[in-house]
C-alpha cells in the first residue's frame, strides 16, 4: 500500500513538471506571436491552454482523492497540498500566456507592440521565458538555490514593468489609445507571470524545508 501511495506522490510531481513545460512553451510562443504579429502561433497558444486546464483538473482530483483516502501527514501532506497550490498557479500562468496571445491575435495583421515600447517588451519576453524555464527545472530538482534565482528573475520583470509606464509617459510616445492599452495590459500580464513563478518557488522551499520563504521586500519594509 505504501509503495502505491509513494508512486502516486511521484506522479503528482511528474504532472507538475509536465504542466510547467506546457506553460513554458505557451509563454515562449505567445511572446513570439506578440512581437512578430504571428496569427497562427497566437491561435495555437490559445487552443493549447485547454491542455494545461485539463492537467490541472486531473491533478487536483487526484490530490483530493489522496487527502480523503490516505490522510497523509508531515512531508506527504506538504507534498499533496503543495501540488494543489502549484497546479492552480501554473494554470494561471498558462492563462496569462493565453492573454498575451489573445492581444496578438486581436491586433493582427498589425503588431500590438511597436515604437519605443518594443525594446522593453522584447526584454520582458526574454525574462519571462527564462523564469518559466527555471520553474520547470525547479519542479524537477527541488533546488532551493534555484528558487532564489527565480525571485531575482521576477525582480527583473518588475523593473521592466515599470519601464513600460516610462515609455508611455515619455515625449517620444506617439502611439494610439489602443496601443497604450495594449502596452498597459501586456506589461501587467508579464509582471503577474513573474509573481506566480515566485509563488511556486516559495512553495517548493516550503515543500523541501517545511518553512515558508519570507518575502525579502516585506522584511526590508520592517527593518
Amino acid at each position: 500500500m505504501r509503495e502505491i501511495f509513494e508512486a502516486e506522490l511521484h506522479q503528482l510531481g511528474d504532472d507538475l513538471v509536465a504542466m510547467s513545460r506546457l506553460v513554458e512553451s505557451a509563454v515562449t510562443r505567445a511572446g513570439r506571436a506578440l512581437l512578430e504579429a504571428d496569427l497562427q502561433t497566437a491561435q495555437e497558444v490559445i487552443e493549447a491552454d485547454h491542455a494545461i486546464d485539463q492537467l490541472q483538473r486531473d491533478l487536483d482530483e487526484r490530490c483530493v482523492h489522496l487527502l480523503a483516502q490516505q490522510a497523509p501527514v508531515a512531508t506527504d501532506l506538504r507534498t499533496v497540498v503543495s501540488a494543489l497550490r502549484m497546479s492552480s498557479t501554473l494554470e494561471r500562468m498558462g492563462d496569462l500566456a493565453r492573454h498575451v496571445a489573445q492581444v496578438a491575435r486581436g491586433r493582427y495583421p498589425a503588431a500590438a507592440i511597436t515604437g519605443s515600447a518594443r525594446a522593453t517588451f522584447e526584454q520582458m519576453h526574454a525574462a519571462a521565458v527564462d523564469v518559466s524555464g527555471r520553474v520547470t527545472t525547479l519542479l524537477s530538482t527541488h533546488d532551493v538555490d534555484l528558487a532564489k534565482a527565480i525571485e531575482a528573475g521576477d525582480d527583473r520583470l518588475d523593473d521592466l514593468h515599470a519601464d513600460t509606464f516610462a515609455a508611455l509617459l515619455s515625449p517620444e510616445w506617439s502611439g494610439t489609445t489602443q496601443e497604450a492599452i495594449d502596452v498597459t495590459l501586456v506589461g501587467r500580464y508579464y509582471e503577474r507571470f513573474g509573481d506566480h513563478a515566485v509563488s511556486i518557488a516559495r512553495r517548493v522551499v516550503f515543500l523541501v524545508t517545511g518553512e515558508f520563504a519570507e518575502d525579502p521586500r516585506a522584511a526590508a519594509e520592517r527593518a
